[in-house]
């Protein structure tokens, strides 16, 4: 009954997050896992792990679809690889329950979890390249709470939930259980005030476009398809150059960017005589050592009063993907595990790495924060690439590995809070949805069906300033989950 309760609890996170967004749902699950965490003794690890399989083995079950269609592997393979990344994950969540447990009393988890909380989840950001998917926060981007995310980031909204659900999981008395419900109305309350005060200034307006070409992922990278694939997007563009600014998805152009070099120009030149740019992702090769980038480049106009493109193979306008998707586009141990199954031998499997930090890419006038697919859940490189002149994040992607599932919606979701957190408009293009265009309060202004080949044109409004936590991180949120773990310790010792 114990374990069973802490796997609903887990696997009920998922009505939180997207495509259902079921926020309340987020407090209620916490708060029956730290009850069950207090009932125990000495298992606190073991229940924070099974509560955290519940929690990922539902909401990441979307792997299983592209580990299946697209990995090569039997039922029985993918099955375990979903099963061994999942048990994974639930060590961070069990790490953050022995802490509190074996440390404190039970009285004190709200002061002590939302640190050991924080930590976990800091963790599970960046070993082994990091995982930072359905971390607890991101399910309140439609909820009153939404406004902290300015101030505290996503990272701050977690450690807010579990400090909540702590506190309502020891209300053991009618008097407590009235205190936990004030905070948590306190909470939600500031929250939506917060959320009136505009932390950046609107600038200027622009019109921006993105296409969507719904390519197959079967048919990515059949070289035969390259042509097709190539005319495809020209073709979809054609209406389009009376935009400002026109962007295509993850490596839209799938041939190599030095055997794509003719194609390139003739979009650079077009894009140059509408008074406009393009951007668009390819894969970068370099003949000489091998090396693989996936990147995103700037063809066009770099700034409005240019008289011509700007486009020159491996020009500095461009941006080179950092955090690799582990198995997707590097594979841990290649040596050993290459040649085991088609998943670990899967195209473009083996990228360089680009930098932590880049410069902004500049399309026609607008400077623009890159993230490629998975590293817009990565806030603290979005942020080191976020600065007072940046007018815009923009992200690319194919989530065409994830068919009809959930993962997509959450993606969606993970970009809308970077919007908000920052202050900035996030422009999401992707092969075959879910692309828009999200306003810098996080809500999406318009989106193109998923599944679907199209086309987008929008007003974009450009922001200028800086949030609370774009200048600051997640410094104010260890400050003050520091700050009440020093508070747990002293009452401890008295």
């Amino acid at each position: 009954m114990h374990y069973g309760l802490l796997l609903l609890a887990g696997a009920s996170l998922t009505f939180a997050f997207a495509p259902f967004g079921v926020w309340p749902v987020t407090i209620l699950a916490c708060a029956i896992a730290v009850r069950q965490l207090h009932r125990t003794e000495h298992r606190g690890f073991l229940t924070g792990w099974v509560f955290g399989l519940g929690w990922f083995g539902a909401g990441i079950s979307w792997v299983h679809v592209s580990i299946a269609d697209y990995g090569g592997l039997p039922l029985i393979g993918s099955v375990g690889m979903m099963a061994l990344l999942c048990a994974y994950l639930s060590l961070y969540p069990a790490l953050a329950f022995y802490l509190t447990r074996r440390l404190f009393p039970a009285h004190l988890m709200p002061l002590a979890l939302p640190f050991f909380w924080t930590l976990s989840e800091w963790l599970r950001s960046w070993v082994f390249s990091g995982f930072p998917w359905l971390s607890l926060g991101y399910s309140q981007i439609d909820s009153p709470l939404a406004g902290w995310f300015p101030i505290l980031g996503e990272t701050g909204i977690s450690a807010l939930l579990v400090c909540l659900g702590a506190a309502l999981a020891l209300a053991h008395t009618r008097a407590a259980l009235l205190r936990a419900g004030l905070a948590i109305a306190i909470a939600y309350v500031s929250g939506w005030v917060a959320s009136t005060y505009s932390w950046v200034t609107p600038e200027r307006s622009i019109s921006m476009a993105m296409v969507q070409g719904n390519i197959a992922q079967s048919l990515r990278w059949v070289p035969e398809q390259d042509g097709p694939t190539m005319e495809k997007y020209r073709t979809l563009t054609e209406p389009l150059w009376d935009n400002d600014v026109i962007i295509w998805p993850e490596a839209a152009v799938p041939k190599l960017e030095p055997l794509a070099l003719d194609y390139l120009a003739e979009i650079d030149k077009k894009a140059a005589q509408t008074n406009s740019a393009l951007v668009t992702g390819i894969v970068n090769f370099n003949w000489e050592n091998d090396d693989a980038w996936n990147s995103m480049i700037v063809l066009g106009k770099k700034q409005p009063d240019a008289q011509q493109g700007h486009y020159r193979y491996f020009h500095s306008n461009r941006y080179a993907k950092h955090h690799l998707l582990p198995i997707g586009e590097v594979v841990p141990f290649e040596d050993l595990l290459r040649g085991l199954a088609p998943i670990f031998d899967l195209p473009m499997s083996s990228f360089a790495r680009g930098d932590f930090q880049q410069p902004n890419i500049q399309a026609n006038g607008v400077s623009m924060a890159p993230a490629l697919c998975f590293e817009i859940a990565f806030p603290r490189q979005v942020g080191a690439n976020v600065h007072n002149d940046t007018d815009a994040i923009i992200t690319l992607s194919n989530d065409a590995w994830f068919g009809n599932s959930h993962g997509p919606a959450q993606h969606m979701e993970i970009a809308r809070v970077r919007a908000l957190e920052f202050g900035r408009p996030v422009i999401r293009s992707t092969n075959n949805g879910i692309s828009g265009f999200i306003d810098h309060r996080g809500n999406v202004t318009s989106r193109l069906p998923q599944f679907e080949v199209g086309s987008l044109s929008s007003p974009v409004t450009l922001t200028r300033g800086i949030t609370p936590y774009g200048r600051f991180g997640d410094i104010l949120i260890w400050g003050l989950t520091l700050a009440m773990l020093v508070l747990a310790w002293r009452l401890r010792r008295q």
